[in-house]
């Protein structure tokens, strides 16, 4: 089995000839299987990949029913909303000719002595009518109840007054989930690639988002997350440890006016979590940033998410956002077509706690020379010479007094 994966047959370059493929070192062999390997948290279309098993107390989804519904996915939404009109009307369809039949009115179709329950109630089907048309109240005028039923009464009180139920409940499921702004989210974009440069001075992890829409997110924010495994000093694992990223709460530049694509930066400090991991350790770092872009939707006022994701791969060390805004005549103008594009810049490989050290060292000697001048400047103790002298002078000067 190990003779089958480290075989070249298993390395699969169609591209390339035998001699190519057998030429391939190891090490790249495997960092090309970790990539394929790499799961994702959160998926680049914002969807979470994590899926619910073994939950046993489903009872909880049936008391939150009307959220149930709402979450389900199209194809079953309309399927259960024609399903519960459909049974609710016959129901009450059989229930009216339950009645009919009970009270001998089929058997007296025709005879104009008999006052039946329904008029021109002569079979089930058009009982299923009347109900249609007592629920919907359409009212066609041909088939309507009579004041000699009083059990017909009752059922229509009560098939009104749960038809309007179910009117409510099944219309507000249908207008809750047309108006939700899960596809408000589908027009706000994130760059395909996160990027590590210089900006004034220091390291930076940044990214751009954008708005496609002319409307605009009102109240937008901006957060990140950085999803990696983590192992505590008294030696517990926690799978997909949440930590955050600071970018810009502290200053409030997380709050955004999403007129145009933003470029969101983390200034890599101390307290960043990538602090001490440098070009070399970043390509072999097992991680993945999360980032939420949130607000309400100007059109609705309902709150919107957007949600995507940068693993290792994605964070491209050295390089910056091309710029796609451009001033015409009288207007801004936005060019999408370079949103995603980067190019290389000069930056350190190495990491920021490297990099501050090394800027720390640089300034070392002229900290040095300002004390060697310092020093120089301080009163120094005069020389045993000329102190014994004074001394002589002080007792001579004594001497003649007495």
């Amino acid at each position: 089995m190990e003779q089958d994966v480290e075989s070249t047959v298993t390395v699969r370059q169609p591209k390339l000839p035998k001699q190519a493929r057998d030429d391939i070192p190891k090490p790249l062999q495997e960092r090309e299987r970790a990539k394929q390997k790499t799961q994702r948290y959160v998926r680049k279309d914002g969807k979470c990949n994590v899926h619910h098993g073994n939950v046993r107390e489903t009872y909880r989804y049936l008391t939150d029913i009307f959220t149930t519904l709402v979450d389900l996915k199209w194809r079953f939404n309309l399927f259960i909303f024609v399903l519960v009109y459909t049974v609710t009307w016959l129901f009450f369809g059989f229930m009216w000719w339950l009645i009919a039949y009970i009270r001998g009115d089929l058997e007296h179709i025709g005879d104009n002595q008999w006052t039946p329950c329904v008029n021109n109630l002569n079979g089930f089907v058009s009982a299923f009518l009347f109900s249609i048309e007592t629920e919907t109240t359409i009212g066609y005028g041909h088939r309507v109840i009579t004041d000699k039923c009083p059990e017909g009464i009752v059922l229509l009180l009560v098939q009104s007054v749960l038809g309007s139920i179910v009117n409510a409940f099944m219309v507000g499921c249908m207008f809750v989930k047309i108006s939700q702004p899960k596809k408000r989210a589908e027009t706000l974009v994130f760059s395909t690639n996160a990027v590590i440069s210089m900006r004034d001075g220091r390291l930076c992890l940044m990214f751009r988002v954008g708005d496609l829409r002319n409307s605009h997110i009102v109240e937008a924010s901006i957060r990140a997350k950085l999803i990696k495994s983590k192992q505590t000093k008294e030696g517990e694992f926690i799978p997909l440890n949440q930590t955050d990223i600071n970018v810009g709460y502290d200053t409030g530049d997380d709050r955004l006016f999403l007129v145009s694509p933003l470029i969101i930066c983390h200034e890599i400090n101390q307290h960043s979590p990538f602090w001490e991991i440098s070009r070399e350790h970043m390509a072999k770092e097992e991680l993945e940033i999360v980032v939420i872009l949130e607000g309400m939707v100007e059109a609705t006022g309902m709150t919107c998410q957007a949600r995507s994701s940068y693993v290792a791969s994605e964070i491209k060390w050295g390089y910056r956002f091309t710029p796609v805004l451009t001033l015409e005549d009288g207007f801004y103008e936005v060019d999408y077509n370079s949103f995603h594009e980067i190019y290389e810049t000069n930056t350190p490989s190495c990491s920021a706690r490297e990099l501050a050290e090394m800027t720390a060292r640089a300034r070392l000697p002229l900290t040095w020379s300002v004390a060697s001048k310092l020093s120089q400047l301080e009163p120094q103790e005069p020389p045993e010479e000329l102190t014994e002298r004074n001394g002589d002078v002080a007792n001579m000067e004594s001497e003649s007094k007495v």
